[in-house]
């Protein structure tokens, strides 16, 4: 009888073993990803913090009466206006503080959505795709350890970015609750899509797959909420995180119950990406790639050809995504007159670059386009970064396949594929422009004036061939170049910056069309740079040894 009753009883302390297993490691790998992140987190925290307690300190300067904000709100009612924006609630009491939350909660919500789906794609799904995450998980780490460990560092980046908030916009004097609730609403949508990003690395073998699946969702909730708030249908707005942490209505309502719905979701994403990665094997995806060709075209046998393929996934998301962009500015080009004229920085600006206020309108939103354009055309031109980081670069170049041709092959597709981004988003623009304005003259005039920025983008693709070939640890710091861009060239000139910041980036130096004259000296220029900066990277590249992490 003893000797039945111990048999019976002895697996159980083996199912506690196991149980608690499967998080072994977790600790080391947090204050790992931490160290591994201790200079990029760091500058996203600060960054957002910055931004906004600058937007916060201009618009009480910019709007200092109580007509000046009447007046922004009067604007602002309007359903372009509260697409852009956020709910109307926050107009009916348009002080600071409310001025805040409407006007940059969605818009910072969607930048700490991007920096949580990163970091946890970058320490779970990249992990596995460089083959990392098997080595380590050969040791005595658990096999929930890894993904664990990223939601950990996501979710004390958001908690640190909540509490700076918190801190700085209280000390700004617009009072301590809302702005804990402010900071907390930040971290709330942060948690929420890094939640999300532990799903879609379940779902497919590639980082790029993961992060690109789980910034689509990101675009669904904006999508969401920009058509609640301008249509006034509050169910819409109810599907999506952003429109979730909006209606908190912070400085105005102060309302903390909508972050529960953001606290179920995230528990709820989670741990169905914690069930899905049993589902599957190390590095393999839940969805199994397809069966390719058994032979393979004429094109697959060059290196451009190669490069193309691989980029074609990125560059058609990258596509749709600038022509519905381009498209939502254009629908409102025709209310641009309505919509601007009492807001005064923003006709300042305007008033800068000439030309009727659509016009003028349409080349300030023509930086944005460019920005987001230059967003693909880092990724493409770092590719070669990756595909040497993981081993890929390796097998190929020991063939009679020269560096030049390898690494020259993605430079041309990211000046190729920017290009055809750029045209993509001045159609965009040009034809909801045109049907708005009751213009279709704007449909050419906006294309061309959108391809005005491609030597731009030809300058960032020569700063990452730089950076790739000479310096390839510091690759990253391409990045800037975009991030800087869209600093200076859309918010300088709303925030008063000093002219020259402008000048600093390659974007500064394209003519402002359609609202300005065509010249023709500085794109002539900025070509000229940027094939000296691709040659210069292609140099470095031939000269250095490979590097494989």
């Amino acid at each position: 009888m003893s000797a039945a009753t111990t048999a019976t009883r002895a697996p159980a302390p083996a199912r506690a073993v196991t149980a608690a297993g499967v998080l072994a490691g977790t600790r080391t790998l947090i204050a790992f990803g931490l160290r591994r992140d201790r200079v990029r987190l760091p500058v996203w925290v600060l960054a957002l913090l910055l931004g906004t307690l600058s937007a916060v300190g201009n618009y009480r300067t910019l709007y200092a009466g109580p007509e000046d904000r009447a007046s922004v709100a009067a604007t602002m009612d309007s359903p372009a206006g509260l697409a852009m924006t956020g709910p109307r609630h926050y107009l009916d009491s348009y002080g600071s503080g409310a001025m805040t939350g409407h006007q940059m909660l969605g818009f910072t919500a969607v930048l700490v959505a991007l920096m949580s789906i990163l970091t946890v794609t970058r320490h779970t799904r990249d992990e596995e795709e460089t083959n990392r995450a098997e080595l380590v998980r050969s040791t005595v780490v658990g096999r929930h350890a890894h993904l664990a460990a990223a939601l950990s560092v996501a979710v004390l980046a958001n908690l640190a970015l909540a509490l700076l908030l918190a801190a700085g916009l209280g000390a700004m004097g617009l009072g301590a609750g809302g702005s804990l609730l402010y900071g907390a609403s930040h971290a709330a949508v942060g948690i929420v899509f890094a939640s999300v990003a532990a799903v879609t690395a379940q779902i497919t073998a590639q980082t790029r797959g993961a992060s690109g699946i789980a910034l689509a969702v990101v675009g669904l909730a904006y999508v969401l909420r920009a058509a609640g708030d301008a249509g006034g249908e509050d169910a819409l707005s109810w599907l999506s995180p952003i429109g979730w942490v909006q209606r908190t209505y912070v400085y105005v309502d102060d309302r903390w119950w909508p972050l529960l719905l953001c606290l179920v979701l995230a528990v709820l994403c989670a741990g169905a990406g914690f069930v899905l990665s049993t589902r599957r094997d190390v590095g393999a995806g839940l969805r199994a790639p397809r069966a390719g060709s058994p032979v393979a075209s004429g094109a697959l046998t060059r290196p451009l050809g190669f490069a193309l393929r691989l980029h074609r996934s990125m560059l058609a998301g990258f596509g749709a995504g600038v022509f519905l962009m381009g498209a939502m500015y254009g629908s409102i080009l025709g209310q641009a007159d309505d919509m601007l004229k009492d807001i005064d920085p923003i006709q300042e600006a305007l008033e800068k670059t000439g030309g009727t206020m659509a016009e003028s309108f349409a080349s300030m939103v023509m930086v944005v386009l460019a920005v987001v354009a230059s967003v693909y055309v880092v990724m493409a031109a770092l590719r070669p970064r990756s595909e040497e980081n993981a081993g890929r670069a390796e097998p190929l170049l020991a063939t009679g396949l020269s560096r030049t041709r390898w690494a020259g092959s993605h430079l041309a597709v990211a000046l190729a594929g920017g290009t055809l981004l750029l045209l993509l988003a001045g159609l965009g623009i040009g034809l909801a422009g045109a049907a708005s304005a009751g213009d279709s003259g704007l449909v050419l005039s906006l294309a061309g004036a959108a391809l005005a920025y491609a030597p731009a983008l030809w300058v960032t693709t020569g700063v990452a061939a730089v950076l790739f070939g000479w310096l390839p640890r510091a690759a990253q710091a391409a990045w800037a170049v975009p991030v800087y861009a869209f600093v200076a060239g859309y918010l300088g000139p709303l925030l008063r910056f000093p002219g020259w910041t402008k000048n600093v980036s390659p974007f500064g130096h394209v003519p402002q069309l359609p609202s300005a004259q065509m010249d023709w000296t500085p794109l002539t220029v900025l070509t000229l740079v940027a094939a000296g900066l691709m040659w210069l990277g292609l140099e470095g590249f031939r000269r250095r040894d490979l590097e494989c992490k």
